[in-house]
């Protein structure tokens, strides 16, 4: 994320908390009362956003994780690819081996 996007972001957290503190107002809700509200709406949202994020980064969901993935399988492909016959049949052979050794 780049520091333009992450000033947008909280720029516009910002502007949401004053627009639902002008809608609770605009419903009936007196000053104080909009502004917890608008409180709890904000740091509800900010919560949920964190359990979201902290499940994605412990279930390596994360799209760092995702694209480190798909570089590695396309990586291996390419190198598979790129073995002749021989070598691809001595890797099996050597595979089998060890598995028999265990």
């Amino acid at each position: 994320m780049r520091r333009i996007d992450a000033i947008g972001i909280g720029l516009g957290v910002f502007v949401a908390g004053g627009l639902i503190y002008l809608v609770l107002q605009q419903v009936g809700l007196d000053s104080q009362s909009a502004g917890i509200w608008s409180q709890v709406l904000l740091v509800g949202g900010l919560l949920g956003w964190l359990f979201t994020y902290l499940f994605r980064a412990v279930g390596n969901k994360m799209t760092y994780h995702q694209q480190r993935e798909e570089y590695e399988q396309a990586f291996f492909q390419k190198r598979l690819d790129e073995l002749s016959e021989e070598e691809l049949a001595k890797i099996q052979a050597e595979i089998e081996q060890e598995k028999m050794n265990n």
